[in-house]
């Protein structure tokens, strides 16, 4: 089993990862958020530092995806390759942040990786308002993250709403996170659970140590 998280910036999946992971015994994958060495001068200065923060970013997807998702048994991934190249860095191209050729190299870079990559066996995408990113985003406290804008924020959201609607890896659960609040509310957590149970989510019956 191979599950794998997405939505826009502060949705909360991180949180939804570490929670499943636990719940079915799967090896959480995170996103490299804290690694980017760009990332906090992409928020400062985006044309100047889109391409740097985007390939590092892809960089470390591929590594994570060829050491733990490809060979991996029972994983779970907080964002994919997918949604970076056809949400993130398509935003940055159509809003003119990233130019023609940045973009086109970067392309090139994803079409070629995606052919080595294992695709999710289910995909959850937490869709929420523009509300609840920014409390969320806020409740956080990464500081570089206070300079993101609504309209930013919105246009992911759009994106995302595309690439969900094209997404034809595998089979698709839509979670209203507005209404989400598993660190909150408890009785969130196993409504979450009931929800994923027809996709055969259950924890392993036999664990060993591989070592």
């Amino acid at each position: 089993m191979y599950l794998a998280v997405s939505g826009n910036i502060g949705v909360g999946k991180s949180t939804i990862v570490s929670l499943l992971a636990q719940e079915y015994g799967l090896t959480p994958v995170f996103e490299a958020v804290d690694e980017n060495p760009y990332l906090e001068d992409f928020y400062r200065d985006m044309p100047r530092y889109a391409f740097h923060s985007q390939m590092f970013f892809l960089a470390k997807r591929l590594k994570q995806h060829l050491m733990l998702v490809n060979p991996g048994n029972r994983i779970i991934q907080d964002r994919t390759v997918y949604e970076d190249a056809d949400v993130f860095a398509r935003n940055l191209f159509d809003e003119g942040v990233m130019d023609r050729r940045d973009y086109g190299s970067y392309t090139l870079m994803v079409t070629a990786i995606k052919q080595a990559l294992r695709p999710p066996d289910l995909l959850l995408y937490l869709r929420a308002s523009l509300p609840t990113l920014r409390q969320r985003i806020a409740l956080r406290g990464r500081s570089y993250e206070s300079a993101i804008s609504d309209s930013y924020l919105l246009r992911l959201n759009a994106l995302y709403d595309h690439f969900i609607a094209q997404y034809d890896l595998s089979e698709v659960v839509v979670i209203d996170a507005d209404d989400l609040d598993i660190v909150g509310r408890p009785g969130d957590r196993r409504r979450l659970l009931t929800m994923l149970a027809p996709y055969g989510l259950a924890r392993p019956i036999f664990s060993y140590d591989a070592g």
